[in-house]
Parts: structure tokens; C-alpha cells; sequence
């Protein structure tokens, strides 16, 4: 015998409740995104920039992999580089929340708030299915 097809996470939660939660989960969190608004500065290190200094090991290895290929200083070179030019603008960048109104604000968050909950309800089984399963 075939075992009855289950709901969202293997239980028998309703599939109906986790499509309409993430649908209003991600327009909640669209809304929200689309209210922040990233900027970035200048690249400092003790009160001194440098950028610069962050893309040496990057363009050293770029070189030692134009000569050899299979360096292995190269390539390490090249992805310390790469992480270290990431790690730079990642912590270089500050994120600002627009200014919207109170109703805006409320929209948005309950919206992302009650789409997530509708997801998490269709996790749980639906107490009254065993019950009528097993009549």
C-alpha cells in the first residue's frame, strides 16, 4: 500500500499554509529591503587608507599565475587577496533603514512577521488528520 503523500517537512501540515506564507513572507521582505539603503566609504586601517595595500597580495598572485599556472603560492596569493578585498568592503559598508511612514513600517514588518508564522504553522500536523486516518 502506498504511503499517503505528506505536507510541508514530511508532516501533515497544510501545503496550502506554507505557499501563501511565503508568498507574503517575501513581499514582506521585499518591502523591507527595499527600504534599506547600503552606502560605502573609504577603505581605513588605523585612520589610513588602504586599499592598496589590500590588492598587493591579490595582483602578486595574479602574476605568479600568469607565469605558472600551477603555483601554489599563486593561487593562495589570489584567494587571500580576494578574501581580503571582500572582507574590506563587506566591512566597510554602512546600512541605513529610509524613512517611511508608521503605516509603511507596520505593513511591511507584519507582513514578513505573519508570512513567516504561516510557514512555521504548516510545519506542525494538523491535530484533526490522525484522527480521521485511523478511523
Amino acid at each position: 500500500m502506498k504511503e499517503p503523500w505528506k505536507g510541508v517537512g514530511g508532516t501533515q501540515g497544510g501545503l496550502k499554509h506554507f505557499i501563501i506564507g511565503m508568498i507574503i513572507l517575501i513581499i514582506g521582505g521585499y518591502l523591507i529591503l527595499n527600504q534599506v539603503t547600503v552606502h560605502s566609504g573609504f577603505w581605513s586601517f588605523f585612520a589610513f587608507r588602504s586599499f592598496g595595500i589590500a590588492l598587493l597580495p591579490f595582483l602578486f598572485g595574479i602574476g605568479f599565475l600568469f607565469y605558472n599556472g600551477k603555483s601554489i603560492t599563486g593561487w593562495f596569493l589570489t584567494i587571500a587577496g580576494f578574501l581580503i578585498i571582500l572582507a574590506g568592503i563587506i566591512s566597510n559598508l554602512s546600512i541605513y533603514f529610509r524613512p517611511a511612514s508608521l503605516f509603511d513600517t507596520l505593513i511591511m514588518f507584519v507582513l514578513f512577521v505573519g508570512g513567516a508564522a504561516l510557514v512555521f504553522r504548516s510545519l506542525q500536523a494538523i491535530p484533526g488528520d490522525r484522527e480521521e486516518r485511523s478511523s
